[in-house]
């Protein structure tokens, strides 16, 4: 077989045209992130518990609102390693950044099913975990005074996978871990989304220490590493983001 060397010369230089004129069409926008998190989980019984997660995000340092949701969810202990959970989410994106994905203040609602997988292995820890979120999102159409309002909602299915390492840095006179490392990714995945051009929604670099307090409380502040990308990949968010949590667990059964 002959290769036509001008042929694939060609082909290279239209190649790199396309992948230069496809960087120029996307803006890139750098967010300082600051999030506050909240996750408390309720044990009902042996095998149901309760859990309330809440959120509030800034951009920036503090300088703008960027989102908060409110999470409850219903779980099934059906394993010590494995939970079933079904839950409704409600958000609030606010316009942030110098080239903001929204254009106006965006409410969505979900419900979601959820899976997590727990194995451990010597002293570490590994967490899966599978949520797919059936989405209804804000859309905003612009008035007549020039300004964008929330018109309708839009249906939008997300599958989310999240794999975390946890490793003990240092244990108690008991052996339970006290200090501990925190490693891992998120990814968000579009499902069916007509008018999505890209297959990753978001995705999340995880990476940081949490600290238990007792058996009951436990903080943690971890470095996220967040993408964004709108629907029609023209705007990519690369968000260097500080997380800081406080997670509770208590069995309200054996009270």
């Amino acid at each position: 077989m002959k290769f036509n060397l001008k042929k694939i010369g060609v082909l290279l230089v239209l190649l790199f045209i396309t992948i230069g004129t496809a960087t120029q069409a996307q803006t890139i926008n750098h967010n300082k992130d600051i999030w506050f998190h909240y996750m408390g989980k309720n044990m009902l019984n042996k095998k149901i518990s309760f859990t309330l997660e809440a959120t509030m995000r800034y951009a920036n340092g503090f300088d703008e609102k960027q989102q908060y949701f409110i999470r409850p969810s219903i779980d099934y202990h059906f394993h010590k390693n494995f939970i079933g959970s079904i839950g409704y989410s409600h958000y609030n994106t606010y316009v942030y950044g110098e080239t903001p994905i929204n254009k106006t203040d965006t409410p969505e609602d979900h419900i979601w099913i959820q899976g997590t997988y727990v194995l451990n292995s010597g002293d570490f820890k590994f967490t899966n975990r599978l949520r797919d979120e059936y989405r209804l999102v804000g859309i905003p159409i612009k008035n007549t005074d020039g300004n964008y309002e929330i018109d309708h909602y839009d249906y939008r299915n997300r599958l989310r996978y999240m794999f975390v390492i946890n490793y003990p840095l240092v244990k108690d006179d008991n052996g339970k871990s006290k200090l501990f490392l925190n490693v891992g990714d998120e990814a968000f995945i579009n499902i069916g989304v007509k008018d999505a051009k890209t297959l990753f929604q978001q995705n999340r670099i995880i990476a940081g220490f949490g600290y238990n307090l007792n058996s009951h409380h436990q903080i943690q502040l971890n470095y996220i590493h967040q993408n964004n990308w709108n629907l029609g990949n023209t705007i990519q968010e690369n968000n260097p983001t500080v997380r800081i949590s406080y997670l509770t667990n208590f069995d309200w059964y054996n009270k």
